[in-house]
């Protein structure tokens, strides 16, 4: 069955249609939009050809009022200047609930409250942008990784982060976020109390940079589940601070909140960037209610044949009832660092929202 296949009947191909849909050649020019780009995709085959349709579904998902949208984050996303691409999002109401690591709002507060990510090497030979001239080191990547451990600074690929700036997040835990929350609370209530606090010490702060995520999310109502926060700097805050306080986290709390919104959409899509607790996150919720997802688009980095949730197609998802049979679906393989900006400023683009 092809991704397309709206009628849920196995689709033969006939020799006639070869005659319709003959593969183009993508033409591009200076000053060209990024929808008229997708559009030059659309003529090309492989990966082109499925980023053409990730903007379609997505563009119909974004245009459809009656479509809830569930939006799924996972990996290095915020570290890596995809913050913004979300933020925006939510504040033009094109994400209904988001689901989230631990890290994603750790690294997004750290942002919220002053802190900031910086260009770095990958290795110790690759250039760097403040200095791409610059004479080889002789170090070797070990070298390299052990210099930045004497430093003080932390590497997510080819990002930094100075170490200095968990202490300025966990400060801000202590004092702006855990002492209004002395109790038990759902994971999403927590987040919500999160992005409250970041948006007043961002406002108080006089920061620079966006308020972000959680902070946009909290101010439009959108929630945010993150159902592995312990596994972040950000879990391992809230344990700490456990254990001394009426403070606790109810890991099972969410689900009902997220299967009530889910039920009550009379057409849900779901966007998912990458994939482990995330992608399945949103994806189960649909197994928890009689409906499924009419759309969804997945960008992610792994292939499906490894047998790993990451990497699993979006059909494969249809076969556990989580999309519905002729649920309008496509999967993008490639780093969604590049593929979530350019899917999204395309939909919005086809959608109708002009000057985005």
């Amino acid at each position: 069955m092809t991704e397309d296949d709206h009628d849920g009947e196995p689709h033969t191909p006939h020799r006639e249609e070869f005659h319709e849909a003959p593969i183009g050649h993508a033409r591009v020019r200076g000053g060209m939009t990024v929808g008229e780009l997708a559009d030059e995709y659309g003529k090309a085959g492989i990966g082109a050809a499925s980023v053409d349709r990730a903007v379609d579904v997505y563009a119909e998902m974004l245009a459809d009022e009656e479509v809830r949208n569930f939006f799924g984050l996972a990996g290095a996303m915020v570290p890596t200047g995809m913050r913004q691409v979300v933020v925006d999002l939510i504040r033009d109401g094109h994400i209904d609930a988001l689901v989230t690591t631990g890290a994603n709002l750790t690294h997004d507060a750290i942002e919220a409250i002053g802190g900031k990510h910086h260009h770095g090497r990958a290795e110790p030979h690759d250039p760097h942008p403040a200095a791409p001239d610059a004479e080889p080191t002789g170090e070797t990547p070990r070298d390299h990784d052990e210099h930045l451990r004497d430093e003080g600074v932390d590497r997510i690929y080819n990002v930094y982060l100075p170490q200095e700036h968990f202490a300025l997040f966990e400060s801000h835990l202590r004092e702006n976020v855990f002492p209004a929350v002395e109790r038990r609370v759902s994971i999403q209530e927590f987040t919500a109390e999160l992005g409250r606090a970041n948006a007043e010490q961002n406002r108080e702060r006089d920061v620079e940079e966006d308020a972000g995520i959680a902070a946009a999310a909290y101010e439009h109502d959108v929630p945010i589940y993150c159902p592995a926060i312990q596994d972040s700097v950000l879990g391992i805050q809230a344990w700490i601070y456990s254990q001394t306080s009426e403070f606790g986290l109810d890991a099972l709390g969410d689900m009902t909140h997220l299967s009530d919104l889910a039920f009550g959409a009379e057409r849900a899509g779901a966007m998912v960037v990458g994939g482990g607790v995330p992608k399945n996150y949103v994806l189960q919720t649909m197994l928890t209610i009689p409906d499924a997802y009419d759309y969804a688009v997945q960008l992610t980095m792994d292939p499906d044949h490894t047998g790993g949730l990451s990497g699993a197609t979006l059909d494969e998802a249809r076969s556990w009832g989580k999309l519905e049979k002729s649920a309008r679906n496509v999967t993008v393989v490639g780093d969604a660092t590049i593929t979530l900006p350019l899917v999204v400023a395309a939909a919005r683009e086809r959608a109708g929202e002009s000057g985005i």
